[in-house]
């Protein structure tokens, strides 16, 4: 689950958007987020955008948007962004469903297609959403955007597919949160075959393929892909990732070539723990789930 809201993002700090005190601090990404007994999410981003000095924001993320409309998508926070766009020339970075599971779990997130985001900041270079309800993309054609984040706790092979087919020649960092078919992962490995082979994304230096039920599936694709000649770091943390996929990357030349290896919040043996820490890069293979009787296993965000 998610406890906590982002504190940082794009290199800036991130704080609630007070309407009493308005934008004290340009160099501050806003966030604007309602409780459930609260309606007033249009009328708050209104304040934020009739501040004189929105113009130097450098982001906005939106947190909860339902108030007591619980099933209400993010379609009318992306029209109200698309419809003020003219204000914020030089916006880089925007993150939608910043929620806690307080607020809404991911799971009960509703998106909706973001795509008309991409068109309306031509300057974004940081783009992230929470939740797999709903969410499309359609293809994305930005030149600037370097980091693109995906969370969920069941990632639609649709929202893949929109990804790998979208023109992002400067994108370096990749992070999708898969899931669980439980709470509506459809993706499998074999839709990621054109990232893995096809070099779409020629400066990617990140790869993060996180929080997945197929985490054996993925460690064993991936050790042999051609992507990883060219990426720095592999992140397949806060999945169900065992000694299967652990032996899979242990005997990995491509593997061994990369700088950084992020495998925490695992289902290791301590054994396998041992010899991973032995590879000559960088490996984080910190908190080890109990797995005593090999039925339960868990990733780490999945209602």
């Amino acid at each position: 689950m998610i406890s906590k809201h982002l504190t940082e993002f794009a290199d800036h700090p991130v704080h609630n958007f007070d309407t009493e005190k308005g934008i004290e601090d340009p160099n501050v990404i806003y966030r604007i987020s309602v409780g459930w007994d609260d309606t007033d999410w249009e009328k708050r981003f209104i304040q934020l955008i009739d501040d004189p000095l929105v113009g130097q924001l450098h982001g906005f993320v939106a947190g909860a948007w339902m108030g007591e409309k619980y099933d209400r998508t993010s379609a009318f926070v992306v029209e109200h962004l698309v419809n003020v766009a003219a204000r914020w020339p030089n916006l880089h970075a925007l993150f939608i469903g910043d929620m806690t599971y307080e607020e809404n779990e991911i799971s009960w997130i509703n998106q909706s297609n973001l795509g008309a985001l991409f068109t309306a900041y031509p300057a974004l270079t940081h783009f992230g959403a929470r939740g797999g309800n709903g969410l499309r993309f359609g293809r994305i054609d930005h030149p600037n955007l370097t980091h693109l984040i995906v969370e969920t706790g069941g990632l639609n092979y649709e929202v893949v597919q929109d990804i790998l087919q979208s023109n992002l020649p400067n994108l370096t960092h990749l992070e999708l949160w898969i899931g669980t078919e439980e709470y509506g992962r459809s993706v499998e490995i074999d839709n990621f075959a054109p990232l893995l082979t096809e070099n779409i994304f020629p400066n990617l230096r990140y790869l993060g393929l996180r929080n997945a039920q197929i985490a054996d599936e993925i460690a064993t694709t991936l050790v042999n892909a051609p992507l990883l000649d060219q990426i720095e770091t592999l992140d397949l943390s806060l999945g169900t990732l065992t000694d299967a996929g652990g032996r899979a990357i242990l005997n990995s030349e491509r593997v061994r070539g990369l700088k950084k290896l992020d495998l925490h919040r695992h289902y290791l043996s301590q054994d396998m723990m041992t010899a991973l820490r032995g590879m000559p890069i960088a490996v984080d293979v910190s908190d080890r789930q109990d797995d005593n009787d090999g039925d339960w296993r868990f990733v780490a965000v999945g209602e």
